[in-house]
């Protein structure tokens, strides 16, 4: 009964996330954005950093719970996680190198996609009785497109908290078990039992997660860049011992991205089609642009006005793919190793991964050891950010009395993961985390108009004097 059951999921999931639907939807959404903003998020990347940095800290007189800058790390918490590794490897196994410029092509519009759901999420988030900043697809839906859309918002919020505990619990938790399981084995010699993995697993989520979004954005502040930082210095380090394969590298990732690439060694090949397909699915799985979960995060934002959180917003796909992704690709390539691991072999794209960053130092563990903290410390900040995605969906759903409890069941099932057999988990998760992206880019795309209408507002004289004394702050209501 269960392989029936995990089958029909298999299916439809393959037809949620497949060529017809969602992938179609969310490139669209993307362009139609980018063009309505007059390519605004690539224009103004320098505005937005300079944005960044003033959002370090908290500003006397802007309501919310979280800094603009903590906002935007819960947020890339929950999005920098294993596809920036094990994600970018399984792309290029599958469609080959051509498969990166496709990424980057799905980053580039994702920045107007996020752009708009952060300022959105600003602009009609609300206020719980217990002082919680509520927002997202959900509140947008229902306080942007009016009553007769609660039932999309609700069929948003239902799909949301189902995927935090797949998506952002049982397989983040598996992953790190798996690895630290496997590194123990491979360097030590001795299996580490998965049981001690979960209990200190069990135990550092307790620590975090039961203080709410506070204590989260507080260690997603600091556990995010610093664990994208330690990554970044490895790859670069990598990069800096084969530097002279790199310009290589480019060229073989903008040659198949138009013409395939044949097979060779254990590559059994790809086409463009190909390259598309898997550099398009991995660039959006990574990213989460469309996907409607971190716009619950930046609602959380101590910010007046909807487009500064905004412009933060469209970083996120600039950092987690542009920059941490193409850094996991160029290291593959670079190597040589991707022509060599057969895409069909068992935990290919981690073994890739590894075997990868083990090249800048040939016979050591280096990338054993590299990869397999990577993986640790982004799944669990993946964990940290997809509980505060669940619980906004719950408190929707059932009202703000009901976060506490749902946070300390989310933190019980966390051990779960590290012990269980998950391939059914694995299919409800992709599924749930694609259904989640169907009302929140309906609603982007019906909304679009506002979003055009405060963005023009925004770059006004009058609206960036909003930070200096005596300046106009444009209502965000």
């Amino acid at each position: 009964m269960l392989e029936n059951l995990s089958s029909i999921i298999d299916t439809l999931g393959g037809w949620v996330w497949g060529p017809y639907v969602l992938i179609p939807l969310l490139l669209m959404t993307g362009i139609v954005l980018t063009v309505g903003l007059k390519f605004m998020p690539w224009r103004e990347m320098p505005h937005a950093f300079v944005t960044l940095w003033r959002g370090l800290r908290h500003k006397p007189g802007h309501e919310g719970e979280l800094t603009p800058f903590r906002a935007l790390m819960t947020s890339l918490a929950a999005t920098i996680g294993t596809g920036n590794i094990v994600g970018v490897a399984t792309a290029i196994l599958m469609g080959g190198p051509g498969a990166v410029f496709w990424m980057w092509v799905t980053a580039l519009f994702g920045m107007a996609t996020k752009f708009c759901e952060a300022t959105l999420a600003v602009k009609y988030r609300e206020v719980t009785p217990d002082g919680k900043y509520v927002g997202g697809p959900m509140y947008y839906i229902k306080n942007g497109l009016g009553p007769n859309w609660r039932w999309l918002a609700a069929l948003f919020a239902i799909f949301g908290m189902v995927a935090s505990f797949g998506i952002g619990n049982l397989t983040q938790t598996n992953a790190v078990a798996k690895n630290v399981v496997d590194l123990s084995n491979t360097v030590f010699g001795v299996a580490l039992p998965p049981e001690a993995v979960a209990v200190v697993l069990l135990i550092l989520s307790a620590l975090v997660l039961i203080g709410g979004v506070k204590r989260i954005g507080a260690v997603s502040g600091t556990l995010v860049p610093v664990m994208a930082l330690i990554y970044v210095i490895g790859g670069l380090i990598v990069l800096a011992v084969h530097i002279d394969r790199v310009p290589g590298a480019f060229a073989l990732i903008f040659e198949s991205a138009f013409n395939g690439h044949a097979a060779t060694g254990g590559f059994t090949g790809a086409t463009i089609a190909l390259a598309i397909r898997y550099g398009v699915a991995r660039g959006l799985f990574s990213n989460e642009a469309g996907m409607g979960s971190a716009p619950i995060a930046h609602a959380t934002a101590t910010v007046r006005n909807p487009v500064k959180q905004g412009l933060l917003g469209m970083i996120d796909p600039f950092l987690d793919t542009i920059i941490v992704c193409t850094i996991s690709a160029l290291v593959i390539i670079v190597s040589g190793e991707w022509a060599l691991v057969p895409s069909n072999a068992d935990g290919s794209a981690g073994v890739l991964t590894a075997k990868a960053f083990n090249s800048a130092v040939p016979g050591s563990f280096i990338g054993s050891w590299l990869v397999t903290t990577g993986i640790v410390l982004f799944a669990f900040s993946t964990i940290l950010g997809w509980c505060v995605y669940g619980e906004r969906c719950v408190i929707y759903l059932f009202g703000h009395k009901a976060a506490l409890p749902f946070r300390i069941i989310f933190t019980l099932v966390v051990p779960v993961g590290a012990v269980a057999k998950l391939e059914l988990v694995w299919g409800l998760a992709d599924l749930f985390n694609g259904l989640m992206a169907i009302p929140n880019l309906i609603a982007l795309l019906l909304l679009s108009p506002v979003v055009f209408k405060l963005t023009r507002e925004y770059f006004s004289d009058a609206a960036n004097k909003e930070d200096e004394p005596g300046g106009a702050v444009p209502d965000s209501k």
